[in-house]
């Protein structure tokens, strides 16, 4: 058997994290569950500001997934 550092069940677990990268693609994809003006925030209607904090929750996830697969 191998035991390079491609090898182990580490780097299998760690690729299952990838996953989560998939839910803010579902989250601005399907977009009748968004797009609707109220509840507004600071007069800035709900289809804007829902896709503006999915842009931030992405950055912080990218963050995460990068220090927790590194």
């Amino acid at each position: 058997m191998s035991s390079g550092p491609g090898s182990g069940s580490g780097r299998v677990i760690s690729r299952w994290w990838r996953w989560l990268l998939a839910v803010p693609f579902v989250a601005l994809v399907w977009v009748p569950s968004y797009n609707a003006i109220e509840p507004s925030v600071w007069g800035i209607p709900f289809f804007y500001w829902y896709q503006f904090l999915w842009l931030l929750l992405t950055a912080i996830l990218i963050i995460f997934l990068h220090h927790r697969t590194e």
